[in-house]
């Protein structure tokens, strides 16, 4: 599996195959000495009254409700399998649709949550530590709003640290720079979700003034990325300022869009020297102004001596009083090759502009990103990106058309990693294929045994909507596990099928018979795989966020192919009798079968 998500998964899938080939070492070796030991003194003619009871009752479920349904499927085949298709349809379009939302990775409850500042470059210290202060006591209101719905009205800010001289995301240090690192109640044992803790200060907070960004959220943000990550490339920085701005407004015109930011930011104000037209005549160049320049001002080390064990620099410049305001540089003395001196004024022409605190590159190119939150609760990522290369990205282009244009963050990451995961299913689904068709020595029937996977869609889709959970990318691992279990159920059904066939039952008998056959064990396996599964559903801590779509996938996938197994594999199988493409057992025809059936 690819990508940043990938790495992150892929530990799940080496996981499964070694518990998997554990089993096979259980099964074959252990498990027989168990049960030669549990069987002592067990008598299947005597069972007590519980166990006559039970049978009793699973004995009418499965030969009444089941054997009866099956019955009547089997008669209409063709209008219950349409109409299976098309809950598998309507399930893919509630996706698409985005009525069950997608995202690239499930968002983790941690108990970390940062705010950044960052302010002009040259903000003195002290205005930086009051606009800490105003944050500070925002979010003390958030803390009392929210202690009233904490387990026994704890505290929901436990610690407060502030770091100046920091800011990680600005990629700048200074005293105009800040973070301020919140410690929250656990996420076991809190009330409330983070979204609604941010949106909250973040309101108090209100507008502050001279702040150039102030982003709140959590420290790291997951393998997926940032939710917005938009990267313009070009060679013009005031165009690629312009064009960035527009981007800033198209997406902040959304409800739930928090903490848009670039990272092209105006720098400290600079001073721009260029050579006059024939100063040139005179011995000195661009290089020669800018060493002298900065040795007076910045200064140059002249000599080093030695004291004792010490060695020291000795540093040449001018003195304070002579390097403090712009009159000094009026009034600077260029040194000539000859000795001479001249004024620099008359040697450069100057002016005042700003410039950036930061220009960074990609691939070789000036680049500019935007980045943004999302709050999940009011829009979904995906839906966005979708709705941005839909809608604007084309008249951005338009206005735009020198700068290359990319996404990046988590929109990024998702398609990488589904790409590979869905890369893989399909060399695993070849395989199982293979292996089916060496089984069954037909092509047919291994597809009827594969279907269950597909159909087994219809409960990954239904479950995460149920549970209110995005289907992401641990959602698509656990439907890629679940087809190895629905595939045993379907393996074992077909083979009981045929078996009854080569007994002498009519197709329509068998395939009733082989699904009341194969009903104990089919719902014992999914029964207890789905109880081992459920009470991560529940979990609350930070690990278990992101197996419990893995988990919905599974448990819901299982329910729902378990029903589908019993149900739609006989009619599908006996579909394929209708149309004389099912393997001839004892030298019977396909013609000879569909006799066979009318007459039984």
């Amino acid at each position: 599996i690819e990508g940043q998500i990938g790495k992150v998964l892929r530990v799940v899938p080496m996981m499964l195959i070694l518990v998997l080939a554990v089993s096979l070492i259980e099964a074959f070796w252990i498990l027989p000495a168990h049960l030669n030991h549990a069987m002592h003194g067990f008598d299947p003619n005597s069972p007590n009254r519980f166990r006559r009871r039970f049978d009793s009752i699973f004995s009418r479920l499965r030969d009444g409700l089941l054997g009866g349904t099956v019955t009547i499927l089997l008669q209409w085949r063709y209008l219950f399998v349409s109409c299976v298709i098309g809950i598998f349809i309507l399930s893919l379009g509630l996706v698409a649709s985005g009525k069950i939302k997608f995202q690239g990775f499930p968002e983790l409850e941690g108990d970390l949550i940062l705010a950044r500042l960052l302010l002009p470059q040259g903000t003195p210290l002290a205005k930086t530590e009051s606009t800490v202060s105003e944050i500070m006591e925002a979010l003390k209101q958030t803390n009392q709003h929210f202690k009233l719905q904490q387990p026994e009205e704890q505290d929901l800010v436990q610690n407060v640290y502030v770091q100046y001289n920091l800011n990680s995301e600005a990629f700048e240090n200074g005293p105009h720079v800040a973070t301020i690192t919140v410690d929250l109640l656990t996420a076991e044992k809190r009330s409330g979700t983070i979204d609604a803790y941010l949106s909250e200060w973040r309101r108090r907070i209100g507008k502050l003034p001279d702040v150039l960004s102030l982003t709140l959220g959590e420290p790291g943000f997951g393998p997926g990325g940032r939710p917005i990550e938009v990267r313009l490339r070009g060679n013009n920085l005031k165009v690629m300022k312009a064009a960035v701005t527009d981007l800033k407004d198209w997406f902040g015109q959304f409800k739930g869009v928090v903490n848009l930011a670039d990272d092209l930011r105006p720098g400290k104000p600079e001073l721009r020297l260029r050579m006059k037209e024939g100063a040139h005549g005179m011995g000195l160049d661009a290089a020669d102004v800018c060493n002298q320049l900065r040795a007076a001002f910045q200064g140059v080390t002249v000599d080093e001596i030695q004291v004792g064990p010490e060695s020291y620099e000795v540093e040449v410049r001018f003195t304070d009083a002579d390097r403090n305001s712009l009159d000094d540089l009026e009034r600077f003395d260029l040194i000539l090759p000859d000795g001479g001196r001249v004024p620099l004024q008359a040697i450069v022409e100057w002016e005042s502009a700003g410039g950036w605190a930061r220009i960074a590159r990609f691939n070789g190119m000036r680049a500019v990103t935007l980045r943004g939150d999302v709050d999940t609760r009011l829009i979904n990522s995906n839906e966005l990106m979708s709705l941005f290369r839909r809608t604007y990205f084309k008249e951005f282009a338009e206005a735009y058309p020198d700068l290359k244009l990319s996404i990046a963050g988590s929109l990024e990451e998702t398609n990488t990693t589904r790409k590979s995961m869905l890369g893989a299913m399909m060399i695993g689904f070849i395989g199982i294929f293979v292996l089916l068709s060496f089984q069954f020595r037909t092509y047919s029937e291994p597809i009827i045994v594969m279907l269950a996977i597909p159909f087994s869609l219809i409960g990954v889709v239904w479950g995460h909507g149920l549970m209110g959970v995005p289907i992401s990318m641990p959602s698509l691992l656990g439907f890629i596990a679940l087809g190895g279990v629905v595939v045993n159920d379907s393996i074992l059904l077909v083979i009981f099928l045929k078996k009854a066939r080569q007994e002498g039952l009519p197709l329509h008998e068998a395939a009733a018979r082989a699904s009341r056959d194969r009903f104990r064990a089919v719902l014992m396996t999914s029964t207890t795989t789905i109880a081992g599964l459920l009470p991560l559903l529940f979990e609350k801590s930070l690990q278990a966020q992101i197996l419990i779509p893995l988990v919905i996938s599974t448990s819901f996938g299982l329910m729902a192919s378990t029903v589908l197994v019993l149900l739609v594999i006989p009619c599908m199988y006996l579909i394929l009798g209708d149309f004389g493409v099912v393997e001839k057992l004892g030298g019977e025809s396909a013609p000879g079968l569909e006799k066979q059936e009318e007459a039984g």
